[in-house]
């Protein structure tokens, strides 16, 4: 069935008036609120204790998360196609479910399961470790709602590529690790990163499971997400510039995740 140029033409531009008013205007109403007062307001808001704790935080949060995801996403990728063992269809429904779950629900879940009253809390607590209400239960909430994409990035390429190549390294003589290390991992490593990038983005964006775990102090468990929420929740002249100097710190790092998966994506191609 062909297609006139014409009706080619105008779906192009219901999709970019769709990416316009969806995703660029907004982004455009919050980098113009930020900077309507000046750059030196906007960049004091930037740069407050509150602020400046917030950022690193949210970094250290991510840096925690996302390369235990990926460790995890690439060792489960594997056992799903490369595998034989029973259950594999379980684990595969159980990838989904933090895309299937609220992350509030999670964030319920883990002060459940690790609060000072849930199953294993009091043994933390006994033992001097704080979960909930502390970094450590940012850092699973986090883990958990950006668990899949790593697995679901891996899984098709892991298919596509099939495994006549590690089978040719294993009657060579070489070491499934070895094997893995040399044929694997170099075969994958495309949807390795794509995987890594989306999660990265989901882990510098988790506001609803962090929310619940989260005892939104500033300068202790205060993300960039949940100082948005917080200012955005503050009266006074100032509040609104505040949560909006906040937001753009939040979307300039989420434009600079969208901007290494771009280049991935050209780089892939040339390769």
């Amino acid at each position: 069935m062909l297609v006139s140029r014409r009706t080619t033409l105008s779906l192009r531009a219901l999709a970019l008036l769709y990416l316009l008013l969806m995703l660029l205007l907004p982004l455009g109403v919050v980098f113009g609120r930020t900077f309507e007062h000046g750059f030196s307001t906007a960049w004091g808001w930037m740069t407050t204790p509150a602020a400046i704790s917030a950022f690193w935080l949210t970094v250290l949060v991510a840096l925690i998360a996302v390369p235990l995801n990926t460790i995890f996403g690439v060792a489960c990728a594997l056992v799903l196609v490369r595998g034989r063992a029973r259950g594999r269809a379980i684990l595969d429904s159980l990838i989904d479910l933090p895309f299937v779950v609220s992350p509030v629900i999670v964030g319920l879940a883990l002060i459940l399961v690790y609060g000072q009253t849930g199953w294993f809390g009091k043994w933390f607590t006994d033992h001097g470790v704080r979960i909930i209400y502390a970094t450590p239960g940012i850092v699973l909430a986090t883990i958990f709602v950006s668990l899949p994409f790593v697995v679901r990035e891996v899984a098709p390429v892991l298919i596509e590529v099939g495994d006549e190549q590690e089978q040719a390294a294993a009657t060579l003589g070489a070491s499934p690790w070895q094997t893995f290390w040399r044929v694997t991992l170099p075969s994958i490593r495309w949807g390795v990163a794509y995987g890594v990038v989306l999660t990265t983005a989901r882990a510098l964006g988790e506001i609803g499971a962090v929310l619940v775990v989260s005892s939104n102090v500033a300068g202790q468990t205060l993300t960039l997400p949940l100082l948005v929420y917080q200012r955005s929740d503050q009266i006074g002249s100032g509040a609104i510039t505040s949560a909006y100097a906040a937001a753009t710190e939040l979307a300039v790092m989420s434009l600079v995740v969208l901007l290494g998966m771009t280049l991935l994506g050209r780089t892939r191609d040339r390769a």
